[in-house]
């Protein structure tokens, strides 16, 4: 008689696939499920009693930006102890391989301030590092056209030369040669936003080469956030890749309602043989650095060159007459600074309150603080009609994505109010909308988390609870999942989530995170199209 190593018995399995749960047992030996169905009379180094909860595949996260997490603290668990078992960095074209020299002197500073000391160069070997340092999920790579960009041409506002995208399109056939999943981009951020579509287009050909996807955070997500969705279809079109739009959200109250025209010309886009999908978070907000929302033409040479322009008097009045120009800045309900370490009593308070504090217009206060911070200041973004939010989160092509981070609640990733989403983006979801609003059936809510994603990605043998499949599992109480992260006390880990096991071993136990690092990177699998 076969003996497992876990037996997990009596639960409502959701398989993944969509289908309609049953009653069960789980048979799990090494990495992989080795039987489902009735396993009474199997023996077992150790059993779950699953009665009366849920056991899903293991969460897919596939908006993620926990590129440097790992790094920080390989047992950084907010992800983990959502139920999620794999996540894919690199997103918004932000990635941090492939990368050159010129590459790395845009970010070293901050890597160096979490006392990361950058050693890699290429897709491989950054993998690699992750790998050899620990990780308490499995963790998948895009690369970012931002960052290859920066590598070969810095922050400049122009046109690559033939010799120059020459150059790109090797950085990013290196990448998609060592595991990469894709390319992704940012083109709301510099350097992307100074990208044109055929540049996107012609580095999109080498992916498509090798069976990876399109990602992108679009152009504009409110005043032209139709324009921008055309633009994401074209370069889907002219380069032969599937495209995956990321947090697919409308921005700005003046634009509320453009859900249903978008969603239109998505469902247009598949009919015609495009294949398009996308992500969504479950907030109405969303968080990016506070740079960002500044005229681009202050952006370009980085970091340096934006904070030297701030602090010309001409120059930082053209940029505050700009910021309210950038997706529809007034038509934001609240802005609150995430983090500002010169003083972290800001954190949580809106750009309002604080410019009532200083006597100043909040457009004005912002380029304070971003002076002041060296320009890093992340903020917090109310954007977001419901109807909106529910109108994407329905479409049959939706991906549940959290695009945050694996934080934990204690050290350097402890610090500020982030967004509440790298802490509860999945049980949110689950609990709130599926279970509680019955936005969907269970299974379909399950199957957006698990074995959509990993179709989508190309995550072999994952997002399934089938024989020979991956043991990355999650085990939940349908009662009890539900957030707990809010804006203003974001650091609180969700509830319901009782077990889970990645690559067969228990990771989290009771609802506590076991500080087993059983994760792994994955790779897609190379091969010319």
């Amino acid at each position: 008689m076969d003996i497992f190593d876990v037996v997990i018995r009596n639960g409502r399995i959701i398989d993944g696939s969509g289908n309609p749960w049953f009653k069960g047992d789980i048979g799990v030996k090494g990495e992989k499920i080795c039987r489902v169905g009735d396993l009474g009379r199997f023996q077992s180094e150790r059993e779950i009693d699953a009665a009366g909860l849920l056991v899903c595949p293991g969460f897919v996260d596939v908006h993620t930006h926990s590129d440097s997490s790992f790094l920080v603290n390989p047992k950084a668990d907010s992800k983990i102890l959502q139920g999620v078992t794999i996540e894919i960095v690199g997103n918004c074209g932000d990635s941090l391989a492939p990368i050159t020299e010129l590459g790395r002197s845009f970010f070293y500073k901050e890597l160096e301030e979490k006392g990361v000391e950058c050693d890699w160069t290429t897709v491989a070997e950054y993998l690699k590092r992750l790998e050899a340092g620990g990780l308490p999920v499995n963790v998948g790579a895009l690369i970012g056209h931002g960052t290859v960009r920066s590598s070969i041409m810095g922050y400049e506002a122009r046109d690559p030369s033939a010799e120059e995208l020459d150059a790109m399109k090797s950085l990013v056939e290196d990448g998609m040669r060592d595991g990469a999943f894709g390319i992704s981009s940012g083109l709301k951020y510099a350097p992307g936003c100074y990208a044109k579509t055929e540049e996107i287009v012609e580095l999109c050909k080498i992916v498509g080469k090798y069976g990876g996807l399109y990602s992108t955070h679009i152009r504009n997500q409110g005043e032209s956030l139709i324009e921008s969705v055309y633009e994401a279809i074209e370069i889907g079109r002219k380069a032969g890749v599937p495209v995956q739009i990321s947090h697919l959200k409308v921005k700005g109250r003046m634009n509320w309602g453009k859900a249903t025209n978008m969603l239109r010309i998505i469902n247009e886009a598949r009919r015609s043989g495009l294949d398009i999908t996308f992500d969504q978070y479950p907030y109405n907000a969303g968080s990016t650095g506070a740079s960002a929302i500044t005229p681009s033409w202050a952006r370009e040479g980085g970091t340096q060159s934006f904070l030297q322009r701030l602090k010309d008097p001409e120059q930082r009045r053209k940029i505050e007459e700009g910021i309210p120009e950038q997706e529809n800045w007034t038509g934001s309900e609240k802005i609150l600074v995430a983090k500002f370490d010169p003083d972290p009593s800001y954190e949580g308070k809106s750009l309002k309150e604080i410019g009532k504090m200083r006597n100043r217009s909040r457009e004005s206060v912002m380029c304070d603080l971003l002076l002041e911070a060296e320009g890093v200041l992340p903020v917090i973004i109310f954007f977001g009609w419901e109807k909106d939010i529910l109108d994407i989160m329905r479409h049959h092509a939706t991906i549940v994505g959290s695009d945050g981070s694996s934080l934990a609640s204690y050290g350097i990733l402890g610090r500020g109010k982030p967004h509440p989403r790298s802490y509860g983006c999945f049980p949110r979801f689950f609990g709130r909308y599926v279970l509680g609003e019955r936005l969907m059936s269970m299974e379909d809510g399950v199957r957006r988390m698990t074995s959509f994603p990993s179709m989508r990605f190309g995550l072999k043998g994952r997002g399934l609870l089938r024989e020979d499949m991956f043991a990355d599992i999650t085990i939940l109480d349908p009662d009890k999942i539900i957030d707990t992260a809010t804006f203003q006390d974001p650091h609180q880990y969700a509830k319901g989530i009782g077990y889970v096991l990645v690559n067969g071993e228990i990771t989290v136990e009771d609802g506590r995170f076991t500080g087993v690092l059983a994760g792994k990177t994955l790779k897609h699998p190379v091969h010319w199209k």
